[in-house]
């Protein structure tokens, strides 16, 4: 479930794995990256934390323009500062916004929108169509070491089935 091209926070030999689906323009998804981030900063090690994309383009119509803009700044090694700014400013996902962020970033903004980001759909697709494979239909959805998690996403919660792995 990371795949070659997986977007990987923490240690990338860290025993114990969190798959997330998502999508950048998803409130839900907003909620849950801080406590998600937090549970990788404070594991010592023992968890990494993988992104695939789910974007929700029928409900979010800027969903599928960010995941390319944050595959794209990840071609820079930039995803994650990319993926914090766009799962923060949900509100303002529009291609100038996406320009923008690009610049803050020190990217080309050329490189996130348009034609040049393109290039990054096989990837987003592919991330989507194994979500499909996996029974996503929403998201947040969160896999610890291959075991889908119920309900809501908490801190105390993700601790305990990381302690029980």
């Amino acid at each position: 479930m990371t795949g070659e091209h997986a977007h990987v926070l923490g240690d990338p030999d860290a025993p114990v794995t969190v798959v997330e689906f998502g999508d950048l323009e998803c409130p839900y998804c907003a909620q849950a990256a801080p406590v998600l981030r937090r549970l990788v900063a404070e594991s010592h090690g023992r968890v990494r934390l993988v992104w695939r994309h789910f974007p929700l383009f029928q409900v979010h119509p800027h969903a599928l323009a960010a995941a390319l803009a944050a595959e794209a700044a990840g071609a820079h090694g930039l995803f994650w500062p990319m993926q914090e700014l766009l799962l923060t400013r949900q509100d303002r996902l529009a291609e100038a916004d996406l320009r923008a962020y690009a610049t803050e970033l020190g990217l080309d903004p050329d490189d996130v929108v348009g034609d040049r980001a393109q290039q990054w759909a096989p990837r987003v697709q592919a991330d989507y169509a194994e979500g499909l494979a996996h029974d996503v239909h929403g998201t947040p959805v969160v896999f610890v070491d291959g075991v889908r998690q119920r309900g809501r996403l908490t801190l105390d919660g993700l601790r305990a089935v990381v302690d029980a792995v």
